[in-house]
């Protein structure tokens, strides 16, 4: 048999969480062909594998990228650190149905300029996707947010019947196109009105097509129980799983209570099915909210329209500076970005270790001074809190990454290393893998990734794009029942 990439010696870890073993791997096409301890046959190109490990690329399951992917199709910041598949859509922001007016509100801004929007219905988006041949492959959420901004008048007060099922015709259409489902965001102004009964009413046409509900809750400070138990009920009511969105135990207040959080978890898993995303970091980052500014912790301003010179400081330095408390200087920044360190450690190594917890980096591309989760998170599980803190086995990393994030979101034939599979894979040096973006310098390609293949085309070598493209966009599959 003729490959054309043959990985010889690889240790591979397969994304299914069994413990990783020696094996070759044979790729021909855009598929996975053989893998086994020993193959022969000729190869366009035999990769000596010895002290590397073979896993199916990294699935990051909650992204802003909606747009950043197609206006920089060469998305860097996602493929150097071995993603090679995106879910957008995500925290009820979605570009997908976006039909705005005169200026892009907030938080939807989080997305994109005003002219990037031009993708009423998911078929124009998949087209954008399809014709930019991004680095990834691309899926989506619709969100609840953009839903309302197109169908109702007001974001004040819960949608009346007209408003709900002009909501619901637009999400079916997308479902009939492919979406993974439904996101809410619930926290943010825009969708913090919206009732209960709204959610559960658009949410219904979910299970026809074996859709998520995907959830930023409506809190995840000091009512973060009974959120949790908003997001279970809707879930319930449509019949569908439930995805808490980079699950977190925010404020000090609540430091120590992912002890509760994900017992509540454990217990509602036996009734119905709920997984959790997270990123590997002790802080969050969005638009500056000035109902989140506080003095507990410390809150880093990434950008600010009337003073972007402040940005890399943190809101008590510039409060220093100004001679002001930080309610006082947050609203002179406004409008902004920052970067809250809401969390406590012992949390974010609770929640990532949680059997139902994958992996998802909610970085902002938009940010002129982003985040180090958009472009280390990858890389940051597997060096920082496997390797180094041996939170969980090498194979368990990669499942979070790859096999279980491709269950949850029915991506067909993918987060396996099994012939007749994608070959989206990405070979690393498990010792050396890092992350080294930081939150003064956040735009650093990670250590330790030495190849980056999607669709069975090599994206990614030698730290640098490798100037091919192959990602595709992807729908849910729907699973015969």
């Amino acid at each position: 048999m003729r490959y054309d990439y043959l990985f010889k010696g690889a240790l591979v870890a397969d994304g299914s969480g069994a413990p990783e073993r020696r094996a070759d791997v044979g790729v021909i096409g855009e598929r996975i062909a053989a893998v086994a301890a020993e193959l022969d046959g000729d190869a366009g190109q035999r990769i000596d594998c010895a002290g590397l490990v073979l896993a199916p690329g990294f699935i990051d399951v909650h992204t802003h990228d909606d747009l950043a992917v197609i206006r920089r199709p060469d998305y860097l910041e996602k493929t150097s650190q071995g993603v090679t598949s995106i879910i957008v859509g995500n925290c009820g922001l979605s570009a997908v149905g976006a039909v705005l007016g005169d200026e892009v509100p907030a938080p939807i801004n989080l997305l994109g300029e005003l002219e990037d929007f031009r993708y009423p219905d998911l078929a124009s988006y998949r087209a954008a996707i399809e014709a930019a041949r991004p680095s990834v492959n691309v899926a989506t959420l619709i969100g609840h947010t953009t839903l309302r901004h197109r169908c109702l008048a007001s974001q004040q007060g819960p949608a009346d019947e007209a408003g709900i099922a002009a909501m619901r015709e637009h999400l079916i259409l997308a479902l009939e196109q492919g979406a993974l489902g439904l996101s809410t965001g619930l926290s943010y102004d825009s969708a913090a009105q919206a009732s209960t009964e709204e959610v559960c009413r658009l949410a219904a046409p979910l299970a026809e097509y074996q859709g998520v509900y995907a959830t930023h809750m409506r809190t995840e400070y000091d009512g973060v129980l009974e959120a949790m138990e908003e997001a279970f009920l809707i879930g319930r009511s449509a019949k569908v799983p439930v995805q808490i969105s980079h699950h977190k135990c925010a404020g000090l207040k609540n430091w120590g209570r992912s002890v509760e959080t994900l017992a509540l978890i454990d217990a509602r898993r036996l009734e119905q099915d709920i997984s959790l995303d997270c990123y590997p970091y002790r802080a969050g980052s969005s638009n500056l909210d000035p109902g989140q500014v506080t003095a507990d912790y410390d809150i880093l301003i990434t950008w600010s329209a009337p003073h972007p010179e402040m940005a890399g400081k943190t809101l008590q330095q510039i409060a220093g500076l100004w001679a002001c408390d930080i309610h006082q200087a947050a609203a002179r920044l406004l409008p902004a970005g920052a970067i809250y360190f809401q969390m406590h450690e012992d949390d974010v190594r609770r929640i990532l270790s949680h059997p139902a917890a994958m992996v998802g980096s909610d970085g902002l591309p938009c940010d002129p001074n982003p985040h180090p989760r958009l472009w280390g998170t990858f890389p940051r599980v597997l060096g920082h809190y496997s390797r180094d803190l041996q939170l969980f086995p090498l194979s368990t990393a990669v499942h979070k990454m790859t096999g279980l994030p491709a269950r949850r979101f029915a991506l067909r034939d993918r987060g396996l290393i099994r012939p007749g599979y994608f070959a989206d894979l990405v070979l690393f040096d498990y010792q050396r893998i890092d992350d080294v973006a930081s939150f003064q310098q956040p735009r650093q390609a990670a250590a330790g990734i030495e190849r980056v293949f999607v669709n069975g085309v090599q994206t990614y070598a030698d730290r640098r794009l490798s100037g091919f493209r192959a990602g595709r966009f992807l729908s849910r599959s729907r699973q015969a029942s």
